[in-house]
């Protein structure tokens, strides 16, 4: 296996639906316009309450994408 060099970004998803929803579209949105993905990494994760209960999501991640 040849060796690789990898850019970091950081992203923030956020979803109403959960913590994995919103690493998913945040993920799926950097695809669109960033090649070569290959690993993440959970930094900070946060969210809103209403009512006392949890009522939205952000969790900021770092994506590892290999330069080509």
């Amino acid at each position: 296996m040849s060796a690789q060099t990898y850019k970091l970004i950081e992203l923030v998803g956020s979803s109403s639906e959960g913590t994995d929803h919103a690493i998913r579209d945040a993920i799926a949105k950097a695809a669109l316009t960033v090649k070569h993905m290959d690993w993440y990494e959970v930094v900070e994760s946060r969210g809103h309450i209403a009512d006392g209960k949890v009522s939205h999501y952000q969790v900021t991640i770092k994506v590892g994408f290999r330069l080509e």
